[in-house]
């Protein structure tokens, strides 16, 4: 059985990811239950995070968003039984690649995949959603009538930020990058969403540029919120003293908040069913993936971690 990894500390190697084969080990603890995969998105690895929370691994595992189909079931297994499809996110330390044709999950960290949602679309989109979820839910506390700003709306993780604002009355507007991002997300109207251009098109490789700190802290309106998922912002005394005098907040958003705590495991869940019913209704219309092979997930893998593609997603 083979699985994706990275491998930790060898700069002199060409490329970082790695098809290893593995075993999968012959008991079935009595809250896991064994899934053949049918398909797994990758994400970029946030190699400070696991360093961070002491994760230390000459071979890190890649690939954590998986969908597939239950085979067994461990003793004390309540929610599932076999057949049953079956979509979520591995946790940081778990062992093994969510490339792996066969994996032993806790009960506890999936959710039923609805029939009408399609593997890869479920792989593909589920850490996008989670984390859609969080910021607006969580952190900004989104109601009927407010007005949210979401930067870089083509990416895959604002669309879904824009479509479940729009979902929730909420008035949205949105930058683009390049006419062509433009022009996708005019084909969004008559929603909720309204345009702004942030830049013209650039060049290939040439870095994006970015509003400044005190730019959005001085669009955020009375009681508003500015979630961001930039861990090394500083606020300078100015900053403060607006964000003060508005009676405004910043939030952190932690991609990994759900799957590094088990303290909320009960919403975490109910966050996940909400989406992929969400996913399955067609309110949430993540941006399609075209699936590779396994062969080409090493070659994949380093251009989302390289920031060249945004997302990718590998069908077994």
């Amino acid at each position: 059985m083979k699985g994706l990894y990275f491998r930790r500390g060898q700069e002199d190697v060409e490329t970082k990811f790695t098809i290893q084969e593995t075993t999968l080990s012959t008991g079935l603890d009595s809250h896991h239950v064994r899934i053949r995969v049918k398909a797994c998105g990758l994400s970029p690895l946030d190699l400070k995070l696991f360093s961070d929370l002491g994760i230390q691994r000459d071979l890190i595992p890649v690939g954590r968003e998986v969908a597939g189909i239950i085979q067994l079931v461990g003793a004390n297994v309540s929610f599932f039984q076999p057949d049953d499809e079956v979509v979520g996110i591995l946790p940081l330390d778990y062992p093994c690649s969510g490339l792996c044709e066969v994996i032993d999950v806790d009960e506890h960290l999936l959710v039923q995949k609805p029939e009408a949602l399609t593997w890869v679309s479920a792989a593909g989109a589920i850490r996008d959603s989670v984390c859609a979820y969080t910021a607006l839910h969580t952190h900004a506390r989104m109601a009927a009538g407010n007005t949210l700003l979401v930067l870089d709306g083509a990416s895959s993780f604002s669309l879904l930020c824009i479509q479940l604002a729009g979902y929730h009355g909420v008035k949205v507007l949105t930058t683009s990058h390049t006419p062509q991002q433009q022009t996708f997300l005019e084909q969004l109207r008559p929603s909720v969403v309204h345009l702004q251009e942030e830049e013209e098109e650039k060049e290939p490789g040439e870095v994006k540029l970015r509003p400044h700190k005190h730019d959005i802290i001085s669009v955020l309106g009375v009681g508003g919120h500015w979630v961001t998922s930039h861990q090394d912002l500083q606020l300078d005394p100015p900053d403060s003293k607006m964000l003060f005098l508005k009676s405004a907040s910043v939030s952190f958003l932690n991609h990994e908040v759900w799957t590094a705590s088990a303290a909320q495991q009960g919403r975490y869940l109910h966050i996940l069913k909400d989406i992929v019913e969400k996913m399955s209704a067609r309110v949430l219309r993540p941006q399609p993936e075209e699936p590779v092979p396994l062969y080409e997930a090493p070659v994949a893998m380093e251009m989302v971690q390289r920031c060249l593609k945004r997302k990718a997603v590998v069908q077994l």
